[in-house]
């Protein structure tokens, strides 16, 4: 099954397109009515004003053209190929139109021209429109049930580039050698004899207005239908009471030219406008691709971030076996407390995957009654190593009364972690002062509980507290920047807030809020 695609030719207007589309068709009339009170006035004979204008109008015709049947090549629409082949008729018989005019190359015009050639040429010049609009209305609903084959496509344009041409060849013979087959339109070199000539032009223009307007889909038909009203209204009142070099006739062909030029502005617009939106979405997935890529590296990133220290724990607890094993006799107690501490520590490791793969899953996060005040004796028992290599003095403060949240105990775990670590090297540098590490938990009112965590080392700059958060901000040598991002991340998702303070000289504190017993709801509400 293909997918729709969406071009110039294809779009539905939307409501500022319709508006627009309504007071340009209001406006149409409104020059054709200012000129009539001195339209049969008599103007000089400016013998290039025909190759100019028809220049205008075969550049404008040929690159509508151009544009329809480059969009053809891509939707295989047979509808715009028909109107494609309208505006190449047009275009092509322009051409002799300028050639054969009297005065314009030669005092009687080329190409064996008489009187009614280029009246003729004229006459059907305007009809090429209309019929093409026709066959365009008519061959709309065939879109979609039956577009021309792909292998076909090159084939079609070339048979309907051969067709205009040969429809212009056509149409100069029989006005040029087979003149004396029409009725004649001119009296003389000035003034029209035919009255009724403007008839098929009306007749046709009404047929084609009708049927694209029962089925009309696109911005498109819209400026299809008001180009049509031009040309009804020339049709009405210039091809009526025209005479040569004439107010009427002057402005009448200049009127032609601007209203073949809108459809060729319409399309320009509207390509215009796919590009700027094509911009736009190669810019959202370049981001969308940038985003991803960041997530993946903060995945693996956070992975490797908290896996570290529980290696290392395991590690340091089998050297230490293996230090108890070899003493003679081996201190098998020591060895068996070092061998329970891996195991630990490697439960650990697993809770840690477990607890990133929580964080960037959505769904159900396993929570669970857990007890902070257990968690904070658990992370203080696994960083025991470093906090006794460093010198750090472990005060806590943690609150008897202190009830059961609704969280994911893995998760939680390793904020603490996160910012017990953090703690411990912001105090490495600490030389003139106790290092101290203080824990407490209390208490926030009646719905929440809080969870500090405050070092001795030398602070945070005051300025840069509300950044410390960011992912990839950090002013660690080797740090990832995406501990304190993904803690925070963490204490939202459990509906809490977490906070930093520091004065810039007296060490820093980190302080999270946990919700009592509603905090799934809350982390819903955040999500």
């Amino acid at each position: 099954m293909e997918e729709e695609l969406i071009l110039p030719a294809t779009l539905a207007p939307d409501r500022r397109q319709k508006r627009l589309v309504i007071i340009v068709a209001l406006l149409v009339p409104v020059p054709f009515i200012a000129i009539i009170p001195f339209g049969r006035m008599q103007l000089p004979p400016v013998e290039a004003y025909i190759p100019v204008v028809d220049t205008v109008m075969l550049i404008n015709d040929a690159i509508a053209a151009t544009l329809l049947l480059a969009q053809f090549s891509i939707s295989r629409a047979p509808s715009l190929l028909a109107l494609a082949g309208g505006f190449l008729l047009t275009a092509f018989l322009v051409i002799p139109h300028a050639l054969t005019f009297p005065g314009a190359f030669a005092p009687d015009g080329l190409l064996g021209a008489g009187l009614q050639t280029t009246p003729w040429i004229n006459e059907f010049w305007f009809l090429g429109l209309p019929c093409a609009v026709i066959a365009y209305a008519l061959l709309k609903p065939r879109d979609r049930t039956g577009p021309v084959p792909r292998r076909a496509v090159p084939l079609a344009i070339l048979a309907t580039v051969a067709a205009a041409l040969l429809a212009t060849g056509a149409i100069l013979w029989l006005t040029t050698q087979g003149a004396d087959l029409l009725p004649p339109i001119m009296s003389d070199p000035i003034r029209p004899r035919l009255a009724w000539h403007f008839a098929p032009l009306v007749v046709l223009n009404v047929v084609a207005m009708a049927l694209l307007w029962s089925r009309r889909s696109t911005a498109l038909d819209l400026w299809l239908l008001v180009v049509l009203e031009a040309w009804l209204l020339n049709a009405l009142l210039f091809n009526k009471v025209v005479i040569r070099y004439s107010v009427f006739w002057y402005f009448g062909r200049v009127f032609s030219a601007l209203a073949t030029s809108l459809i060729l502005l319409v399309l320009l617009a509207e390509t215009t406008v796919l590009y700027w939106r094509l911009a736009r979405a190669n810019l959202r997935l370049e981001r969308e691709r940038d985003q991803k890529l960041l997530n993946a590296q903060a995945v693996t990133a956070s992975i490797a971030h908290e896996i570290r220290q529980p290696l290392g724990a395991i590690v340091a607890s089998g050297e230490a076996a293996l230090v108890y094993l070899a003493k003679t006799p081996p201190d098998l107690p020591r060895v068996r407390t070092f061998l329970n501490r891996m195991i630990g520590d490697g439960y650990r490791t697993s809770e840690v995957f477990d607890a990133i793969r929580a964080l960037f899953r959505k769904g159900d996060q396993q929570r669970q009654r857990i007890d902070v005040n257990i968690i904070v004796l658990d992370v203080l028992q696994s960083l025991r190593r470093e906090l006794q290599i460093r010198g750090i003095q472990v005060r806590t403060e943690l609150a008897s009364d202190l009830p059961l949240i609704d969280g994911h105990r893995g998760q939680v775990q390793e904020v603490l972690i996160n910012l017990v670590n953090n703690a411990l090297e912001a105090m490495e540098t600490t030389e003139n002062r106790d290092r101290v590490l203080r824990l407490r938990t209390d208490r926030n009112g009646h719905h929440a509980i809080s969870v500090a965590v405050e070092d001795s080392g030398p602070g945070i700059d005051p300025e840069k507290l509300d950044g410390v958060f960011g992912a990839f901000v950090t002013t660690k040598e080797h740090g990832t920047g995406l501990g304190l991002a993904i803690c925070r991340m963490i204490i939202e998702q459990h509906g809490g807030r977490l906070n930093a303070s520091s004065d810039g000289k007296s060490g820093a504190l980190f302080q999270f809020d946990l919700p009592i017993g509603a905090a799934k709801e809350a982390a819903d509400r955040a999500i």
